[in-house]
């Protein structure tokens, strides 16, 4: 790799390696030491091509969920099957890995833009801004970024866009889908927002079993289905759909109201 080689953002990809290393490091133990991550189906990711996937996740936390598929991602590259042991992995990174977040979020503070830096697609959000309800156009420019994305590696997106459960699944996600065809991997995780706060950096509650299912890739009709079609296999395939409500566990409803509890402040 030369040392100024860039990716198709313009990132430098020697100083995005350091940044993931460093963070792979100061982040392992919330996964590994002080809370422990149940992971399920890693080995699909290591079949996966190089280019045009899609991970699409249920959100707990701004940065704790995309920060776990880092090291899930990684690990199972280096041969590790649903297992995070032994750090090593993270110090050659898979580098065109990377996630959609609102642009708002990721230029809240130093520490946001940094991890920018990591594999940030930023885009508008065209339902909420700055805490308030908003109604705006798509922005073609970050659909143009998210095909970029995927074009070059693979890209994790939460297409409900809030870290709040059970919202409607976005249909930008959809459209995405329909225009670039990319093999599309479901995620359904828990715990996260019983371990950390909503921002998902610091840590409220120590020895809680997170876990992590990645599940086979979805069949898609990529010219027949319609947009309601996909967002319905979306919804069930990241267990979001209402249906589940019914089996959510006692402390997750506990969960949501400490969460809930904290957007009021």
């Amino acid at each position: 790799m030369g040392l100024f080689k860039r990716n198709p953002f313009g990132h430098i990809l020697f100083l995005k390696k350091w940044l993931i290393r460093i963070f792979g490091l100061l982040t392992h133990r919330r996964y590994r030491g002080f809370n422990e991550l149940s992971i399920e189906g890693s080995h699909i990711i290591k079949d996966l091509p190089d280019t045009n996937v899609l991970f699409v996740s249920n959100h707990q936390t701004y940065f704790a969920d995309v920060t776990a598929m880092f090291h899930v991602f990684n690990a199972s590259l280096s041969g590790r099957i649903d297992s995070i042991k032994n750090i090593g992995y993270i110090w050659q990174p898979k580098l065109n890995i990377y996630y959609v977040a609102a642009k708002e979020t990721m230029r809240s503070g130093l520490l946001s833009r940094i991890m920018a830096y990591g594999g940030s697609v930023s885009i508008e959000r065209t339902w909420r801004s700055k805490g308030e309800e908003v109604t705006r156009k798509v922005n073609p420019n970050d659909t143009k970024n998210i095909g970029m994305a995927l074009k070059d590696g693979w890209v994790i997106t939460f297409p409900q866009g809030t870290t709040t459960p059970f919202k409607p699944i976005r249909k930008g996600t959809a459209h995405i889908i329909k225009q670039y065809k990319p093999i599309v991997i479901p995620i359904v995780i828990d715990g996260f927002r019983r371990s950390f706060d909503k921002k998902g950096i610091r840590i409220k509650k120590r020895g809680i079993l997170q876990s992590m299912q990645i599940k086979e890739p979805l069949e898609i009709d990529y010219e027949n289905e319609s947009i309601e079609e996909i967002v319905s296999k979306l919804e069930y395939a990241i267990e979001q759909h209402s249906s589940f409500l019914k089996v959510i566990p006692s402390e997750e409803i506990e969960a949501m109201e400490e969460l809930n509890k904290e957007r009021k402040f």
